[in-house]
């Protein structure tokens, strides 16, 4: 697949549109709404989860079957999904198809209608997806411990949302969250494929240029930074789960990419991680252990995670701590900071070959950072990262800063 130029536009009423043109059979389409979980009130937990499940419920003129056969009867898929900050509604379908997509996704903005009879069964839906969570506890944890880490704000808590919550929701109470948030000036129309940009536009104007700009959505307040934790909760598993963790600084701030390179090196997908080769490779405690770095627009998190018999949780954790804190005194020497970051850099190559994330990332970049984030931009970057600017990094990760939780 050819890639090349990417461009932006904004419609009269704030919408925005990023194109990327390919020579791909496949086209990919979708919305990006700055809208989720961190926008709800403890009264709404799970409403922005639970509205990205009933917008394809029916619109004025669509059941729910037309809505799903839409897309499909032509080869494609329709597909969401909801993270903290941000929505996702999109499609890949064979080329050709652009005009259909488009349409719609403005009748699913514009018109949907959250019928109660479709909002009832979707909701024993989300309620079992709820439990489903709940009892796979390699997955609730981190929920858990995002409790704890970011208590006190909007930051803490699931995604899914609650019992409780979910079974309040009305369809009064789903459109007006879309109309909250749904608003031209608070979304991104991404687009990826061979339709001729000037075609894209005009289809753009045609279906998402009547939607009314409406005022956008205050300013998240950053949340406060908790105290360090060590927490252990009994549930009598047959393994036990754990996550150490600590705050980084958000998707904003200079030290991302530093951070991205650290978490690579510390518990990357590949096997040869610092932690994958000593608690895995050569001990054999873990079946799995893994890091995460989670950017949000003010704020970020770094965890880690791993699963083991409760015997070994205390080794493992006395191996992370003298792993983070090695990283943290020592710089590290310049074969292996060029081996790291060769690495990072083949992996990210590796992931931008993946079509669908790519049209994925391109709108979320877009969403959040006004434009989308170029391969020489990421080489740059990554490039211009020093053994001091990691060790500096890896300070405020040192084991005496990261909380932990263990379920066991």
């Amino acid at each position: 697949m050819a890639t090349s130029h990417t461009i932006y536009h904004t419609l009269s009423n704030g919408l925005r549109i990023v194109y990327r043109y390919s020579d791909s059979p496949v086209e990919y389409c979708g919305i990006a709404v700055k809208a989720g979980s961190r926008n709800e009130t403890p009264e709404e937990y799970g409403l922005a989860h639970f509205v990205e499940h009933t917008i394809f419920k029916g619109t004025g003129k669509r059941k729910s079957w037309h809505i799903i056969n839409r897309m499909e009867s032509v080869g494609g898929e329709l597909n969401a999904y909801t993270s903290e900050e941000a929505t996702m509604i999109y499609s890949a379908f064979p080329k050709g198809n652009a005009a259909r997509c488009i349409e719609l996704i403005a009748d699913l903005i514009g018109d949907s209608r959250f019928p109660q009879a479709e909002i009832d069964k979707e909701r024993e839906v989300v309620l079992d997806e709820v439990d489903s969570y709940l009892d796979t506890p390699s997955e609730a944890i981190f929920d858990e411990f995002n409790d704890h880490i970011f208590a006190g704000s909007s930051m803490g808590h699931n995604i899914l949302g609650n019992e409780e919550t979910i079974r309040s929701f009305t369809p009064e109470i789903c459109r007006n969250f879309l109309d909250r948030f749904y608003t031209p000036g608070n979304m991104v129309l991404f687009y990826m494929g061979p339709t001729q940009e000037k075609t894209l536009l005009r289809l753009a104007e045609k279906h998402l240029g009547t939607l009314s700009p409406r005022p956008l959505p205050e300013a998240f307040t950053a949340p406060g930074e908790a105290p360090v934790f060590h927490l252990t909760k009994r549930l009598d598993t047959h393994q036990s789960h754990t996550v150490v963790g600590a705050r980084i600084p958000g998707m904003h701030d200079s030290l991302c990419h530093t951070y991205a390179l650290l978490t690579n090196i510390i518990g990357g997908p590949c096997m040869n991680s610092l932690l994958n080769v000593a608690l895995r490779e050569r001990r054999g405690y873990v079946y799995s252990v893994d890091a995460y770095s989670s950017l949000f627009t003010d704020c970020g998190l770094f965890t880690i995670y791993f699963g083991c018999d409760e015997e070994h949780v205390k080794r493992c954790l006395n191996i992370i701590a003298g792993t983070l804190d090695s990283l943290a005194q020592s710089p590290l020497k310049a074969r292996a900071l060029d081996a790291a970051k060769k690495q990072y850099l083949g992996q990210t190559i590796v992931a931008g070959m993946n079509c669908e994330q790519l049209a994925l990332s391109t709108g979320r970049a877009t969403l959040f950072y006004g434009r989308a984030i170029t391969a020489d931009e990421v080489i740059e970057n990554i490039n211009s990262i020093t053994a001091e600017g990691l060790r500096a990094a890896a300070e405020r990760l040192s084991y005496k800063s990261c909380s932990t939780l263990t379920f066991e």
